[in-house]
C-alpha cells in the first residue's frame, strides 16, 4: 500500500513578523528548527521510513525537510527539488505585514486575496525589491507575477502526475517537505476538497501529515502523524 506524508515547513522570519512571503527566500526561526527536528523524531518514533523525498527550490522547506531526515537518520534518502512545489506568489503583497495591509486596504479585501480560490493578489510594483528575476535557482523558469490558490494547483497537479505519483504507484514510501499553498493543492486533490472549502483549509507548521492511499493512489486515510 502506497505512503504519502506530508510537511509544511517550520516556522519562519516572516511567518513570525506577520509577513506575505510567497516566493521570497526566508530562514526558519529557532522554533522553525525545532518543529522540523522533533516531525523528524517523531516520525522515527511512529516507525515512518522512506524512499523518496520532494521539496521545493526554497530554503525554508528544504531545510526542513533536512533537519526532519537528519532526525531520523536518514539524511542520505535521495531528493528531488522543484519550483512547482514553491508556495503561492503573493505578487504585490510580497513582503508586506498582513495586518498592516489590511489596515491600508480592509479586512474584507484582504481576506479575497489571501483566501479566495481564484483571485490572485495585485501585480507587484515596477522596480520591487522582491523581483526574482535574477534568482539563478529560476534560471528558465517562467516566474509567476502573482498567484492564485488555483493557480498554484495548476502547476503543482502536473508534477504531482508526472514525478511523485509514479513513486508511489511503484510502491515507493514518499516525504514531501513544502508549503501551506503547495501542499493544499495535494490535499484538494488527494481529499476531493471542493473549491470552497479548501481556501479554508489550515495546514499548521512543522505537522506531518500521513496519507493511506490505495494502489490507484485514492485515499484511504488522512490524520497528522501526532494524532496517532
Amino acid at each position: 500500500m502506497p505512503m504519502l506524508v506530508l510537511i509544511r515547513h517550520g516556522q519562519s522570519a516572516w511567518n513570525l513578523e506577520n509577513r506575505f512571503t510567497g516566493w521570497w527566500d526566508v530562514d526558519l526561526t529557532e522554533q522553525g528548527v525545532q518543529e522540523a527536528w522533533a516531525a523528524g523524531e517523531l516520525m522515527k518514533a511512529k516507525g515512518l521510513d522512506f524512499d523518496m523525498t520532494y521539496t521545493s527550490f526554497q530554503s525554508r522547506a528544504i531545510k526542513t525537510l533536512n533537519l526532519a531526515l537528519e532526525a531520523m537518520g536518514r539524511l542520505w534518502l535521495p531528493t528531488e527539488k522543484d519550483w512547482r512545489l514553491n508556495e503561492r506568489h503573493y505578487g504585490g503583497l510580497t513582503g508586506l505585514n498582513k495586518a498592516e495591509t489590511a489596515a491600508l486596504h480592509g479586512d474584507d479585501q484582504v481576506k479575497i486575496w489571501r483566501r479566495s480560490f481564484d483571485v490572485p493578489p495585485p501585480m507587484p510594483e515596477e522596480g520591487s525589491p522582491w523581483d526574482l528575476a535574477k534568482d539563478e535557482r529560476y534560471k528558465g523558469v517562467a516566474i509567476p507575477q502573482t498567484e492564485s490558490l488555483k493557480d498554484t494547483i495548476a502547476r503543482v497537479l502536473p508534477y504531482w502526475e508526472s514525478r511523485i505519483a509514479p513513486d508511489l504507484k511503484a510502491g515507493k514510501r514518499v516525504l514531501i517537505a513544502a508549503h501551506g499553498n503547495s501542499l493544499r493543492a495535494l490535499v484538494k486533490h488527494l481529499s476531493g476538497i471542493p473549491d470552497d472549502e479548501i481556501t479554508e483549509l489550515e495546514i499548521p507548521t512543522g505537522q506531518p501529515i500521513v496519507y493511506e492511499l490505495d494502489d490507484a493512489l485514492v485515499a484511504t486515510d488522512r490524520y497528522y502523524l501526532s494524532e496517532r
